[in-house]
Formats: structure tokens, sequence, C-alpha cells
């Protein structure tokens, strides 16, 4: 192997690791969100179909989404 090869390698192992950390990151803040809210948030979007509530939860999960990718790459 040689130094680009190398390189490479370490790039793509940062990616990895940071995606995992990314998705982690936003499943717990998903998870909190859905803990301090009143209403089972599965609950109301898929048995009682509450297409507003699942707008304002895409929201939440491109928000944070955002803020990881962007504290993350800095």
């Amino acid at each position: 192997m040689n130094l680009n090869e190398l390189i490479s390698l370490k790039y793509i192992i940062a990616s990895v690791v940071y995606s995992v950390l990314g998705i982690v990151i936003l499943v717990a803040a998903f998870w909190i969100i859905e803990k301090i809210t009143p209403e089972n948030l599965y609950k109301e979007i898929l048995e009682k179909h509450n297409i507003a509530l699942a707008i304002v939860c895409a929201a939440f999960i491109i928000a944070v989404a955002i803020i990881v990718s962007s504290s993350i790459h800095g």
C-alpha cells in the first residue's frame, strides 16, 4: 500500500465513523423528544394518521441532521 491509498482509507474510515456518530445522535435526540412529549408520536402518526405531527417530526429530524452535520464538518 502506498501513501495515497492510506490517506484514502483514513478518509473513508473517518466518514463511516462520523456517519454512525451522527445517526446515533439523531436517534438519541428523537428518543428524548419522544419521551418529553405527552403523546406517543409513533402511535399518533401511524395509527391516528396525524399528518401535522408527521410534518413536525420530519422538520425536527431534518433540523437535527443539519446541526449534527455542521458540527461534525466544522
